[in-house]
């Protein structure tokens, strides 16, 4: 579940709060359509872009909180002088008081559906709708009046990461990529790591299969704590068809002696060709865990959506 549905499931449904719903933009906004943020009188949750835009948006959020739960407005920001802003960009927000009676579609609103919401005088109407068809409104022209009916995906799919390795380097991915659009797998074969959270202890015997269990589009990343383990992870990584990354630790020195003996194996050049090693953008220094996953993670992200 993406962020802002969490805001409303655990915050909104419970007290007053107020969201802030980017619905266009155009130009050089800081922000695009879908972005989110919930304000209450006392905490924010998310950014639309920070600066005076979010400020003004903030003010708004909390004016908006004195009139009943479910009152709505339409607020068009040119990014300009006005907000001491240079940007040149537009924004159209939407914000609007949570009614908290109003969030009952939230359970069904899983990977890659589709919210559907209608304004109304009495407040936003929302179902999640399986084969309904995202709308794009636009930053100028009239703003949206009651009755207008649009429609967004939510939930979409975060890309597949299974991690091979619960060790420094490993515990520092999962740690970095709780924020990000991956949906983690993470394996060891180690006992002793069997109390962190998400790890899924498997046997050495049995680890590879779950190499071929990963969908098409995952990233395969293999830092275990033994080489012969790596080389064995690799290999069933290369002989899949094409899973959208695989990623191996180690030096250049590590990544020949593999090929070499990939090549000895029968795994073709245009499969080992798709491994990437040593992980992690190659222009990043430093060896610490957090950097190696940081990097990490931002090559993941240079992959694109699911």
């Amino acid at each position: 579940m993406i962020d802002w549905l969490i805001w409303l499931r655990d915050i909104a449904a419970h007290e007053p709060a107020a969201m802030i719903s980017v619905l266009a933009s155009e130009g050089s906004a800081p922000r695009g359509a879908g972005t989110r943020m919930l304000v209450t009188a006392t905490a924010l949750q998310g950014t639309i872009g920070g600066g005076q835009l979010e400020y003004r948006a903030i003010e708004q959020a909390r004016a908006i909180l004195v009139l009943p739960a479910g009152s709505w407005r339409i607020q068009d920001y040119p990014l300009g002088p006005l907000l001491g802003q240079c940007c040149g960009g537009r924004v159209r927000l939407l914000i609007e008081h949570v009614d908290p009676a109003g969030l009952g579609w939230i359970p069904d609103a899983t990977e890659e559906r589709v919210l559907v919401s209608t304004l109304t005088p009495a407040g936003i109407e929302r179902r999640i709708s399986r084969d309904a068809i995202a709308t794009t409104l636009s930053a100028r022209g009239p703003a949206p009046l009651p009755g207008t009916t649009f429609a967004e995906v939510v939930g979409q799919r975060r890309r597949p990461v299974y991690l091979f390795g619960a060790g420094h380097v490993g515990q520092a991915i999962a740690r970095h990529a709780a924020n990000l659009p991956f949906r983690l797998a993470w394996f060891d074969t180690r006992p002793i790591f069997e109390t962190i959270d998400g790890v899924v202890i498997v046997p050495e015997a049995g680890i590879a299969a779950c190499v071929a269990d990963a969908p098409d589009d995952s990233a395969i990343l293999i830092l275990t704590h033994d080489h012969a383990l790596d080389y064995q992870l690799t290999k069933a990584a290369l002989e899949r068809p094409s899973p959208a990354f695989v990623g191996l630790i180690g030096s250049a020195t590590k990544r020949a002696r593999f090929d070499a003996r990939l090549d000895r194996e029968g795994i073709p050049a245009e499969a080992r060709a798709r491994l990437t090693s040593p992980i992690g953008i190659a222009r990043v220094p430093g060896k610490e865990p957090d950097v190696i996953a940081i990097s990490t993670l931002a090559q993941l992200l240079q992959l694109g959506p699911a």
